[in-house]
């Protein structure tokens, strides 16, 4: 009989992860448990299903429809089915919502959500995130009316009354440069603002309202002159005339999300506040977003290492099993000790976050958050391409064909390091963020989370690397173009710190819990070196580029 393959399985998400499930019974209250867990164990249930179906169904793309039969505008966006169940999904489970509940936690508990939900909602987070930096900047603003009017349905735990949020900031002159932005902002008679403009890559624009950048008109070129403004996308059941879509953009990945090109010719806007420093008023935001993005990405780790594991189980090469091969089996434990380091950084910000959100924070904390914020981000969305590359090599040639749904995989790894700032702007971003004297209080954090480790090569090596940081610091200060042409490998370097002090921190617990996984993923992922400083190299740099 001639031989199939047995397709890769995904394991339930939530119960197969040992690694959530520990940082949950080490940092949650006991009392938060029973609503959370059911919660994940209906959101892993889904990616379960969810999983399935795409295996036995065509992949969908949205379709712009701009026209009805008899010539009317109407700029329709029809739907993946996964999309249609969003709104039912993201509410039932507060994916959204627990994260601004009133108590330390929320954060966490939020985000333990979204990992489990990110890959089986199609990139249906995108517009959450969204939604939940508006949420956010909304509160910031202090703009009562627009609270009073937007937050109920940003926040709602009823489908029915759900609205979504775009953020609306890329232009095509500017790109990450938001201070070129030439959409202007004019009131009309009435007084009413009005939008008038072209954004390039609106993310969110299903939904029902979106944050926008404007320059008000006569208002003076540059970043500080921009403002901010909120704007609503629908009139009842169509969508707004001034509000065009011109196309759906064909992108590598994330394919079955929305994103689309729009003309603004008139939309009602408001103002959150000052009609400049715009983009001060979205600094709130970015915390947000960029924290779903690390998630995400760490989510993507997940399931590629999942499926790469099973699969080990189930093929044979040579006589023996993939996972008895001990070359295969070292790079899937390289695989999963990066990718628990990933994990650590990235849920240590999640709670971090909602520690200072909620005002429980010690006060070197939300210095600490400015720098992890950016360097989780970073780091997260690089390595989510490397591990998933990696992934589909696990599975020979079927890792190249694409109703496996493999190359998906990698596909849609690709736009974590461009979302919410590419690699190279969040470096510099966190530069920016050493003013203020976060390194001092990561480095005090660290000796916190490193302390009672048994592991006393793996400490060492983490005061090392942390002092070399700091004499890189010192020895290009001043030197601004030397420090920037470094950024990158600093900021990957007090990425891999954080993360080997918060891998100890978790060996230390785990063993206390009978288990000795945590304490080897420890020393593998020291073993692979927390240094990525180099050097600026400008005088080759100009002759390479020359």
């Amino acid at each position: 009989m001639e031989f199939l393959q047995d397709a890769p399985q995904l394991a339930h998400p939530w119960h197969s992860d040992r690694l959530l499930h520990a940082l949950l019974d080490r940092a949650l209250p006991a009392e938060r448990r029973a609503a959370l867990d059911a919660d994940l164990d209906a959101l892993g249930d889904y990616a379960q299903m969810a999983w399935l179906r795409a295996a036995r169904t065509t992949r969908r793309k949205p379709i712009l429809t701009r026209w009805d039969a008899w010539g009317r505008r109407v700029d329709r966006i029809e739907l993946t089915t996964t999309w249609l169940e969003g709104p039912q999904l993201a509410t039932r489970h507060a994916v959204l919502a627990a994260g601004h509940e009133a108590h330390p936690e929320a954060r966490l508990e939020q985000f333990a959500r979204v990992y489990l939900y990110h890959l089986a909602s199609e990139f249906y987070t995108c517009p959450l995130a969204m939604t939940d930096g508006a949420a956010t900047a909304l509160k910031a603003s202090g703009n009562a009316a627009l609270i009073e009017r937007a937050l109920p349905h940003f926040l709602s735990r009823d489908a029915a009354t759900l609205w979504l949020s775009g953020q609306w900031m890329t232009e095509t002159t500017g790109g990450s440069d938001v201070g070129q932005s030439e959409t202007v902002a004019r009131r009309d008679a009435d007084g009413q603002w009005r939008l008038h403009g072209r954004k390039w890559f609106s993310s969110a624009v299903v939904g029902e309202a979106a944050l926008a950048l404007a320059r008000p008109e006569g208002a003076a070129p540059g970043p500080g002159a921009l403002a901010l403004f909120y704007v609503e996308t629908m009139d009842g059941e169509r969508r707004k005339p001034e509000l065009r879509i011109d196309r759906l953009k064909d992108k590598l990945g994330t394919q079955e999300l929305p994103t689309a090109e729009i003309h603004l010719d008139g939309l009602p806007a408001w103002p959150l506040g000052e009609l400049a420093h715009g983009v001060r008023q979205v600094a709130p935001m970015l915390n947000i977003t960029r924290t779903w993005n690390a998630v995400c990405a760490v989510a993507s780790m997940a399931r590629a290492i999942s499926l790469a594991r099973d699969y080990a189980a189930r093929r044979q090469a040579f006589g023996r099993l993939l996972i008895e091969q001990p070359l295969h089996a070292r790079t899937l434990a390289d695989m999963q000790v990066e990718f628990e380091g990933a994990f650590a950084l990235t849920f240590e910000v999640a709670h971090l976050l909602g520690r200072v959100e909620n005002g429980s924070a010690q006060p070197h904390e939300a210095a600490l958050l400015r720098l992890l914020t950016p360097l989780a981000k970073l780091w997260t969305g690089k390595l989510a391409v490397k591990l998933c590359s990696e992934a589909l090599e696990c599975f020979g040639g079927a890792g190249y064909i694409e109703d496996t749904g493999l190359p998906q995989l990698l596909r849609d790894a690709q736009v974590y390091a461009l979302w919410e700032g590419t690699t190279n702007v969040l470096s510099l971003d966190g530069l920016r963020a050493l003013a203020n004297g976060s390194l001092a209080a990561l480095r005090t954090t660290i000796d916190a989370w490193s302390a009672g480790t048994g592991d006393a090569s793996a400490t060492h090596a983490i005061h090392a690397t942390l002092d070399a940081a700091a004499a890189y610091l010192d020895q290009h200060k001043g030197a601004r173009e030397s420090l920037e042409a470094g950024a990158r490998g600093f900021a990957l370097t007090l990425a891999r710190c954080a993360a080997a002090a918060l891998l100890a921190r978790q060996a230390t617990w785990s063993s206390r819990q009978g288990d000795p996984r945590p304490a080897a993923a420890l020393r593998r992922f020291v073993g692979h070196g927390l240094d990525r400083l180099v050097s600026p190299g400008l005088d080759d740099t100009a002759l390479l580029l020359g």
